[in-house]
């Protein structure tokens, strides 16, 4: 059965996150995966790289799946895009080797989140950053972000319920830039746990009102203590915005 990659992008406030749950449709693969079984005339599986939580964003979600029959990309491209709702598109497809799987052969993603820090509210981003009234010290920001680069044990920054998967991570980059009202923070990992990238921007942001000091990043990482955490960050300014393979 041929084997495609696309690259997806959609607007995940009204969706329940990336990962079909049981027989709730609410979410991308569910979304994605009807469109692709009424093709394939049988369920059909499509396997995400990333699995987005509920609210979150994607400029750059890259998924493969199978079809029971050859097609060229135009016609895939125009059979979901025809299908899907308007917040989910398919900008890119091909067809790869059949040992292509999106998920284990992903190397690095990265991800955005938007921060509008501001007296005020932006009506127009409302849905897509997450407003903090008080001015944030971003270089302190900055310097707390160095104590997360390189590989650690992030049980204190997910969510994640599972024990016997390893809790260790490497992050390879923090960027954080400041323009026209935006903090703009952007992680990349080789992977990233349940929640990670929404508690590590809520610690952050911790820090840059003067909460907690860049310092303490050491220790809380070191305790894998959840509580000694900042608030996780909202779900509306997370975009998965790339991946590298």
């Amino acid at each position: 059965m041929p084997n495609y990659r696309a690259i997806i992008q959609y607007d995940g406030g009204r969706y329940r996150g990336w990962q079909k749950l049981g027989n709730d449709e609410n979410t991308i693969q569910g979304k994605l995966e009807n469109v692709l079984s009424k093709l394939n005339g049988e369920e059909s599986e499509i396997i995400g790289c990333s699995r987005t939580d509920a609210g979150v964003h994607a400029f750059n979600q890259v998924a493969n799946f199978h079809t029971t029959r050859q097609y060229s990309p135009e016609e895939l491209m125009d059979y979901f895009n025809r299908y899907l709702p308007k917040d989910i598109c398919l900008v890119d497809i091909e067809m790869v080797a059949d040992n292509f799987h999106s998920r284990y052969h992903a190397k690095e993603k990265t991800y955005l989140y938007r921060i509008w820090n501001h007296k005020y509210s932006n009506p127009f981003m409302r849905k897509y950053s997450m407003h903090i009234e008080d001015k944030l010290d971003v270089d302190k920001m900055r310097k707390a972000a160095n104590y997360f680069i390189g590989k650690h044990d992030f049980t204190a920054f997910s969510n994640a319920r599972s024990k016997k998967k390893s809790m260790v991570r490497n992050v390879m980059a923090i960027d954080i830039e400041e323009k026209e009202g935006f903090v703009d923070i952007r992680i990349c990992g080789d992977g990233f746990l349940h929640n990670m990238v929404r508690k590590i921007v809520g610690t952050l942001i911790e820090v840059g009102l003067a909460n907690l000091e860049p310092e303490d990043i050491p220790d809380i990482l070191e305790s894998r203590l959840r509580k000694e955490t900042g608030r996780m960050a909202d779900a509306c300014g997370l975009f998965l915005e790339k991946i590298n393979f």
